[in-house]
């Protein structure tokens, strides 16, 4: 999400956006603001991408409030004239509530000089103090206020469990509860998170700084700026040495911090974390609508039909001694089953006692095989493109009735879900080769919140087809290694003709054409099942 800084902007901000269909929006909404605010020099703007890439913004300067409507829908979903009008929109209203606050009371800029770090801390302290001032003046409005905490916040918050992350997620939610905005059973799981990664006795150091920070006045920049100098301090920043806000470690996976905000989005927003997360990947990492879909030939229903055949073979490989009971013989006979038998039989019942147990050969347990593909989708990589979309499908329909899930994940300048796990598609679809390999990371972490590739007590395996040219190696290479100290079986195809990096932790193998990488995969899978 945008820092919270971006809510409050110096400046006039774009002109405003040309829609007329949002006029009478943005006129009710200049008409109402000084209920709000008790001011009479501001206006409002709601438009399609107003707030200037935040959900809403306020410019000081212009004395301007923008309301992105895409929280609203459509322009006729209610007439916003009518003071009903805000139970249809409660997420847009609560933004307008939200930015209210910011123009009646943050009445203060960071003076000229104040480092990018403190300067942040202190905009993520005046987040919940003028929430806090707002409902203070305006009660009625913490209903509202409510319903913009999940808009404000995105699962991005906390990409990694480290202090500067856990003590903004801290600022953002737990000073929230203080503010008497959300209560304290709402984040429940955030603040067990945030405790085990900061510990109490620095939580509460910094819960002293932001309640504080709440009675500090409206026009007073010296108190926010000290406070978020003193924040800085207790985390052990030094913003003469580290002018900048910390940066997530992008060789680290996403933790517990990340985990608790998605359960606490999902809860806020009425489903299950199951659905939250399915959403969640479907807008970030959905296949363009360019790319094109094509019915899956004869070829590949007969090769996925073949793999799905010695993956079958796998599970079933070598089969052991065992005995299961049976309702008739031969067998040895089981006494006490052959009375309940009987006496099922005699009250009329159907029999479902086993009286006999024969000695047969089973196929030993097996456990379920996650298989994540990652394939380079950069220029370089343009002949591999069609043929391992084509295996995308045919691993998905491979796996359907042989207990496996599996995923393939195309990584270039984003990162983009070809074939979700537990889904047969009935389309194949055919990725491009454009772009970079600069998303190497997200897909990495992408396959392992698809398919847990860290949680051990499961056979585990990612395939990566690529010639290895990232942008940035030492931090790919803490991923693997990572996946692999885990317990996760890496598998690298590079392509014998093009020159790259080879990764540590990794079994590599230099393949001569698309058609051999995909039978690599198949053979490591079957591997994989038949050791397991």
């Amino acid at each position: 999400m945008p820092h919270p800084s971006s809510h409050r902007s110096a400046g006039s901000g774009t002109s405003t956006v040309d829609a007329p269909d949002w006029r009478a929006w943005s006129d009710a909404w200049t008409r109402h603001i000084p209920v709000l605010t008790g001011r009479t020099d501001l206006t409002v703007t709601v438009a399609p991408g107003a707030g200037g890439g935040a959900p809403a913004c306020f410019y000081p300067d212009a004395r301007r409030i923008e309301v992105d409507a895409t929280h609203i829908g459509a322009p006729d979903i209610t007439n916003p004239a009518r003071a009903g009008h805000k139970r249809l929109v409660p997420t847009a209203y609560g933004l307008l509530v939200h930015e209210a606050a910011h123009a009646k009371h943050s009445l203060w800029t960071a003076p000229a000089g104040t480092p990018p770090v403190v300067a942040a801390v202190a905009d993520l302290l005046e987040e919940s103090r003028a929430e806090n001032r707002q409902r203070g003046r305006r009660r009625g409005d913490r209903r509202w206020l409510r319903h913009t905490v999940t808009t404000l916040l995105d699962p991005g918050d906390a990409p990694v469990d480290d202090a500067w992350h856990a003590a903004y997620l801290a600022g953002l939610l737990l000073a929230r509860v203080d503010a008497r905005i959300i209560t304290a059973k709402d984040i429940k799981g955030v603040r067990a998170a945030v405790t085990a990664v900061l510990g109490r006795k620095t939580l509460r150091q910094l819960r002293d700084v932001w309640r504080e920070a709440h009675t500090v006045d409206d026009t007073d920049a010296t108190a926010m700026i000290d406070l978020a100098w003193r924040w800085c301090r207790i985390l052990g920043i030094d913003p003469h040495q580290r002018p900048e806000p910390p940066q997530p470690d992008p060789g680290a996976f996403a933790g517990q911090l990340a985990q608790a905000l998605a359960d606490y989005l999902a809860h806020a927003t009425g489903v299950t974390p199951a659905e939250y997360a399915a959403q969640q990947i479907q807008s970030q990492h959905g296949a363009p609508a360019w790319w094109t879909r094509r019915d899956p030939t004869d070829a590949e229903r007969t090769a996925a039909r073949h793999l799905a055949a010695r993956l079958r073979r796998a599970r079933t490989h070598v089969p052991e001694p065992d005995s299961r009971p049976s309702p008739i013989p031969p067998g040895r006979l089981r006494t006490r089953h052959a009375i309940t038998a009987k006496a099922q039989i005699a009250a009329g019942s159907m029999p479902t006692a086993t009286p006999w147990q024969r000695r047969t050969q089973v196929s030993p347990p097996k456990p379920t095989l996650h298989l994540a593909v990652l394939v380079d989708t950069s220029f370089s990589m343009h002949s591999y493109a069609a043929p391992m979309s084509s295996a995308g499908w045919i691993l998905a329909h491979a796996a359907r009735t042989n207990q496996a899930i599996t995923t393939m994940i195309g990584f270039g300048s984003s990162a983009t879900v070809l074939v979700p796990p537990r889904q047969q598609p009935t389309h194949v679809l055919d990725m491009p080769a454009v772009g970079g390999t600069t998303a190497f990371g997200d897909a990495v972490k992408l396959a392992d919140q698809l398919l847990h590739l860290r949680q051990p007590g499961r056979l585990r395996m990612l395939a990566v087809v690529s010639d290895g040219d990232l942008p940035d190696i030492e931090p790919a290479q803490r991923l693997i290694t990572t996946l692999h100290q885990s317990g996760c079986a890496v598998l690298w195809l590079r392509p014998a003709d093009l020159s790259g990096h080879t990764f540590g932790h990794t079994t590599t193998l230099l393949v001569a054409d698309p058609v051999e990488a995909v039978d690599a995969i198949a053979v490591a899978a079957v591997a994989a099942l038949e050791h397991a």
